[in-house]
């Protein structure tokens, strides 16, 4: 349940009846979608464990091969971000915990201390080859298990090779039959982040014309973190990448769609970056009480306006440059500086011009052009303009 007691309306979220207290009609619908989402996701692990019992039992003789499947289901289905590193990761953790128990309990047999020593061993060997924290856990988890079941004849040392048979059919499948939301993440990530950063501008320009402390301190505290989402968005990037690199299947329009986002990554970074300062000082504005003109504040609202229609363009897969006119537009108005505007209310005015720039390369015109058309002053942008009259340079907003 939301604060305000609304039902949530995330996918699988159990949706109750408030008078009959069981599951609300939309809830079974809520699951159905989430069942479809994760289909695919299903289907290659269960064909993944069978096809590594099979190569496990079959092909190299394993009377029991249980860590083969086990290994191969712990890869497939619980990696949803950086799956190829993940796999290869759980691969290594899962094994050298199985090789550790295997020798603990083929020289020294099963018992308290040994659980004990396996554990110790297995993690420390993790962490000092470079293990992250998901493969130092594997390690110990299958170490554990190791040592409390006793192998049988012939399965000494063999069972760490089920566990590496497992992975390797992970990471085939992985890599032939990737999961389509490898690819479509990085691009619905990058509309969630700039469809964000509109709502925080507009939140930005309503604060500060009603002067509402309140909401410019949690406009600032969304802005901050967005630094978080980008860097979410590169390293979904990173997998998709890897994946357009490694799997045949994803070619053409996938590897196209990757590069495009990929391209997106180092403007966004700056925008979100800029549009933090801006937020700050608007905040640091409306917290001092300190004048901000109406046309600055007119600005930060044009500038969400601009972000979104950015947003829309990258969701519907529609050309960028056509988002380039507003953006040039408000950077010819944001050239005009007020003669009352304080220190707070330039640098929102100063960032706002820092972020067209920004939103420009994002929206495809090259950097060294998008520079060119935000200058220093009005005339430099277009130097046939008459200057701005006195009377209404000096108008009080």
């Amino acid at each position: 349940m939301t604060s305000g007691g609304r039902p949530g309306r995330y996918p699988g979220h159990q949706v109750l009846d408030p008078v009959r207290g069981h599951l609300a009609p939309g809830a079974f619908l809520a699951r159905g979608m989430l069942w479809r989402a994760r289909a695919w996701l299903i289907l290659q692990a269960a064909v993944g464990a069978g096809a590594a019992w099979w190569a496990a039992r079959d092909l190299l003789g394993h009377p029991l091969p249980f860590f083969a499947p086990v290994t191969a289901i712990v890869c497939l289905g619980l990696t949803y971000t950086s799956r190829l590193r993940r796999i290869v990761e759980l691969t290594i953790g899962v094994a050298v915990g199985i090789l550790i128990g295997d020798l603990f309990v083929h020289a020294f047999g099963s018992g308290v201390w040994q659980i004990v020593a396996v554990v110790v061993v297995a993690m420390s060997l993790a962490v000092l080859v470079g293990g992250g924290q998901m493969l130092m856990m594997q390690a110990g988890i299958q170490g554990t298990i190791l040592t409390t079941l006793v192998a049988g004849e012939g399965e000494a040392l063999s069972r760490w090779l089920d566990a590496v048979v497992g992975g390797a059919v992970a990471l085939v499948i992985a890599m032939l039959a990737p999961v389509r939301s490898t690819t479509e993440r990085p691009r619905q990530r990058a509309v969630a982040i700039v469809g964000l950063m509109a709502e925080v501008l507009t939140d930005t320009a309503q604060a500060l014309r009603s002067r509402d402390r309140d909401r410019a301190a949690a406009t600032l505290a969304r802005a901050r973190g967005l630094s978080a989402e980008v860097d979410q968005l590169r390293q979904s990037t990173a997998e998709a990448s890897a994946a357009v690199r490694l799997a045949p299947l994803l070619s053409g329009v996938h590897k196209e769609d990757v590069e495009t986002i990929q391209a997106l990554l180092e403007p966004l970074g700056l925008a979100v970056r800029n549009l933090r300062v801006l937020v700050r000082r608007a905040e640091l504005a409306v917290e001092e009480d300190e004048f901000v003109p109406g046309t600055y504040t007119d600005m930060v609202a044009d500038l969400a306006q601009a972000a979104a229609t950015i947003q829309d363009h990258l969701e519907h897969h529609t050309p960028l440059a056509g988002a380039q006119e507003d953006l040039v537009t408000l950077a010819r108005r944001s050239t005009w500086s007020h003669p009352r505007a304080g220190l707070s209310a330039e640098v929102v005015r100063a960032q706002v011009r820092s972020t067209v720039v920004d939103l420009l390369v994002l929206a495809g015109m090259p950097l060294t052009e998008a520079r060119r058309r935000v200058p220093a002053t009005r005339e430099e942008f277009d130097p046939t303009a008459p200057a701005e009259p006195a009377d209404r340079q000096r108008r009080p907003d």
